[in-house]
């Protein structure tokens, strides 16, 4: 079959990870924490948080863009999350 034609299977969200980079204090952080927790509690999904001013390489890479929310360790989105893209992206 033409690989144009082949079907993929559809992801289970159950075998993703959501992580969201952010740091203490931040509105947003805390906005797009209760966003993501509660998609990750209908889905299945897991979640991780990792605190930017504990690592370097994240400050570096991730500063002017907090939070930033990685799905299974690829950027998805930052500053505001969407539930519904969220959904999508874990194939909810």
């Amino acid at each position: 079959m033409s690989p144009l034609f082949r079907r993929t299977a559809k992801k289970n969200p159950a075998d993703s990870t959501v992580t969201l980079i952010g740091k203490p204090g931040c509105h947003l952080c805390e906005v797009a924490e209760e966003t993501i927790r509660k998609v990750c509690d209908e889905t299945g999904a897991a979640m991780e948080m990792k605190d930017i001013t504990q690592d370097e390489e994240l400050h570096r890479k991730y500063w002017e863009q907090i939070p930033v929310i990685l799905v299974d360790g690829e950027q998805h989105d930052f500053w505001k999350v969407d539930p519904d893209r969220l959904r999508g992206a874990l194939g909810a």
